[in-house]
């Protein structure tokens, strides 16, 4: 919906103008505030004033970079997306996620910026609200999600945005990298968290076993069934379902995995009732499925049921600015109740430059090691594993090899959601600017 205001001499709205606006944005319950085309701060809603004002730093009359960002000049010049631009251009909404200073600290923020058009279509002025991101932190957090680096906040942003719908979501991902911290996300940001999030690990279930876990089975129905179990889909009621690692479910069950999503029945084993389903489905792997589908591996069909809304979750060698945040959580949360842990500045280097195959998993059992050695509470370089010591050139070059092994469809993916430029595309992927150019011209996307 576009709003519409007279057309003053100098293309501004007029004081009475702009109060009349905040009035207007009073009845909402996000923070608020009112932009000239210039980037000034006009007006701010009580809820914005309450979230983000400071009694001892004024910000109407200033400038919305200078409040949010600490920075000298507009957001596209300081490196990130600016709404302001985007919304100009399109003469339409943009919406961007942004790490704004608080006066908590600094905090993810969903950023929506409106312009305000004149009876003419020129732009007066714009009305952004701002949406704290409550599920991941830009400090160190004794829990849920961390990171501040361009590849983290391209993921977060996705999940803003399919988190309020019912989508299905397909977390995609090497091993460590959070993906069920991402589901649990999804979940307590949606309608639906106040339901059960209940996990299914895939990994190692035989046919009859996963059949059993899932649905549930009647008593008698196999030799040990000696009572009716509920399944884990019952369980998962009113709630989220998070099947982790779904590559490796067995052929034979992925049609009746099938069957349950699109129909939202089952049956327990041993049973004629049918029984119907209500949860929102997630689902995550390590594995390339459209190359397994293309061995027969993975049913087709299921696959474009679970990957209506794809998420792409970096490794951690293309996250090197979160390592120290990561880092510090863990220490935060290592040190709870017992003795404080820091870490010197040599180490926090050497576990920068190191490639973490293993991602955020392997650098939790780094520093769960590390801090058995440091008995006055200091964390070293000489703690550290060997390998997260010295950068062996080999585990670079499986890094980088394994930086430029994502699909052709992964790079479509990111090349239609990431906002960046081209050169800030391939650094979010790990890759050259020529490598990222070979492979968007064989893909005909050059």
């Amino acid at each position: 919906m576009k709003t519409f205001l007279p057309t003053p001499p100098d293309a501004v709205p007029r004081p009475d103008q702009v109060q009349s606006l905040v009035s207007f944005l009073e009845h909402e319950p996000h923070p608020m505030i009112v932009l000239d085309p210039d980037y000034n701060i006009l007006a701010a809603n009580t809820a914005y004033q309450r979230q983000f004002g400071s009694a001892d730093k004024p910000f109407i009359g200033h400038k919305c970079y200078q409040v949010s960002h600490h920075y000298d000049v507009p957001c596209d010049q300081a490196g990130e997306n600016c709404p302001m631009k985007k919304a100009q251009e399109m003469r339409g909404p943009d919406r961007v996620l942004h790490i704004h200073h608080t006066p908590r600290g600094p905090e993810h923020v969903d950023v929506e910026l409106r312009p305000i058009l004149d009876e003419h279509g020129a732009i007066t002025a714009y009305v952004e609200r701002l949406t704290l991101v409550r599920s991941a932190s830009a400090r160190p957090s004794n829990d849920g999600l961390v990171g501040c680096s361009p590849a983290f906040n391209l993921a977060l942003s996705e999940l803003q945005r399919v988190a309020p719908s019912m989508l299905p979501v397909l977390l995609l991902g090497e091993s460590g990298t959070g993906k069920e911290l991402f589901a649990r996300a999804v979940h307590e940001t949606s309608e639906r968290a106040s339901g059960p999030f209940v996990v299914v690990d895939c990994s190692g279930l035989t046919e009859t076993l996963f059949e059993s876990e899932l649905f549930g089975h009647e008593k008698g129905a196999f030799t040990g069934a000696v009572t009716r179990k509920p399944g884990l889909v019952e369980t998962a009621q009113g709630g989220t379902l998070f099947l982790d690692e779904i590559g490796d479910v067995p052929l034979s069950m992925q049609v009746k995995l099938l069957r349950l999503i699109e129909s939202g029945t089952y049956r327990r084993v041993g049973s004629v009732e049918t029984f119907h389903a209500n949860f929102r489905l997630i689902a995550a792997t390590h594995k390339p499925l459209e190359k397994m589908m293309e061995k027969g591996e993975f049913r087709q069909d299921l696959y474009y049921r679970i990957s209506a809304f794809p998420i792409h979750l970096p490794p951690l060698r293309n996250r090197v600015e979160d390592i120290g945040l990561l880092v510090n959580s863990f220490l935060q949360r290592r040190g709870a109740g017992k003795r404080r842990l820091t870490i010197d500045a040599e180490a926090l280097a050497r576990l920068q430059q190191y490639p973490w195959p293993g991602n955020i998993r392997e650098l939790r059992n780094a520093l769960e090691r590390a801090s058995l050695f440091a008995d006055d509470g200091v964390i070293r370089a000489i703690h550290l594993p060997q390998a997260s010591v010295a950068l062996p050139l080999q585990a670079a070059a499986d890094a980088s090899a394994a930086s430029t092994s994502f699909d052709d469809s992964t790079l479509a993916q990111a090349l239609a959601t990431f906002k960046g430029t081209r050169s800030e595309l391939a650094k979010h992927l790990g890759i050259s600017d020529r490598t990222l150019y070979r492979r968007l011209k064989e893909q005909g996307l050059a």
